[in-house]
């Protein structure tokens, strides 16, 4: 994408929420989201706008943005430029998040591009991120007192998930551990969308606290999908390889329930996952070993287990189209298992 031009649909997908005004309320502000975070991006000297639009440009899904800008539709001012400023700060911690995950995992590619830290070396990846975080400020000093706060809660909390990983769970029960990183990790920045989408578009506050848990719900189905479909999906139909995580050494909650199996199945799988895996032969071994447990249906029940909480938070919330994408968009995020 090149600056000043209209967003790519790599970058902005043309959404289809099921209704034709929220559809075209909805994609106009991902739009006006997507102008805004290039143009912030790009303040500033130009070596340094490089690195941080590096991402930025490469695309994503911008879901975050997306449910901030859907949880505006139960206020009196869906869409509004605090909205789109909210969701654009959303997505700016995200893309931070990526720039410093990238260096603690070593990672070459990210959003089928050459990562920051690959491109330009550890130390520019973090500072990049760090300058995200800083146009961050900037634009929340934009809304209110509220937002820093609440910010500042959610980015201790993303901290604190990262560490929580790193340092491993420590003799604590490893799915608790799992359970505890996503919600951290993963599950808070989307909850943060929909706290903050509503509250700058004046919702009440009943609505606030269930869009805040709706998105914190989404968050933690969204990422335990992704790390079932990393064991179980096709190539050709995820378009990833399975195994990634194996090959890794991280281990999901499909793989931790697996290792629960008291059978000789569980047994090898055991022996097999002592770390990281180099050989394809042994990637392709565990994956079959894996699909012989009851991995995938016991973290299929805890996915509906957040799924009935998205159900009954949702239930607070007025009968309006943005009610039902809601939901659309959570059985969305089950539908990618197949």
């Amino acid at each position: 994408m090149t600056f000043g031009t209209t967003p790519s649909p790599r970058n902005v997908s043309s959404v289809d929420l099921g209704d034709a005004d929220l559809t075209s309320r909805i994609n106009d502000g991902m739009q006006k989201v997507e102008k805004l975070l290039v143009d912030e991006l790009s303040v500033g000297s130009e070596f340094v706008a490089e690195k941080v639009l590096h991402l930025a440009k490469a695309g994503g899904k911008r879901f975050r943005p997306m449910m901030t800008l859907l949880a505006s539709e139960f206020g009196e001012r869906p869409g509004s430029d605090n909205v789109v400023k909210a969701a654009t700060v959303v997505e700016m911690v995200h893309l931070a998040t990526l720039y410093h995950d990238d260096v603690m995992d070593e990672a070459d590619m990210r959003r089928g591009v050459e990562s920051a830290n690959s491109r330009w070396g550890n130390s520019v990846a973090i500072l990049a991120g760090d300058i995200l975080l800083s146009h961050t400020s900037r634009l929340m000093s934009q809304l209110d007192t509220d937002t820093v706060r609440h910010f500042s809660e959610t980015f201790g909390k993303l901290v604190t998930g990262q560490m929580r990983e790193t340092i491993g769970p420590e003799g604590s029960d490893p799915v608790e551990h799992y359970m505890k990183v996503i919600e951290e990790k993963t599950g808070v920045l989307i909850a943060s969308a929909g706290y903050l989408g509503s509250k700058h578009s004046g919702a009440p506050d009943e609505y606030v606290d269930a869009l805040y848990n709706i998105g914190g719900a989404i968050g933690i189905i969204f990422q335990i999908i992704d790390d079932v479909i990393d064991i179980f999906s096709e190539t050709k139909d995820s378009g990833k390889t399975p195994g990634t995580d194996l090959r890794e050494g991280v281990f999901t909650l499909p793989v931790l329930y697996a290792l629960e199996d008291d059978t000789e199945v569980g047994d090898e799988l055991r022996g097999l996952l002592t770390g990281p895996l180099h050989d394809d032969a042994d990637v392709e071994r565990a994956l079959a070993l894996l699909g012989q447990t009851d991995g995938k249906a016991r973290s299929m029940e805890v996915v509906r287990h957040y799924m009935s909480i998205v159900e009954d938070e949702i239930t607070r919330l007025p009968q309006i189209p943005a009610t039902d994408a809601l939901r659309m968009l959570a059985r969305y995020t089950i539908d990618r298992v197949g």
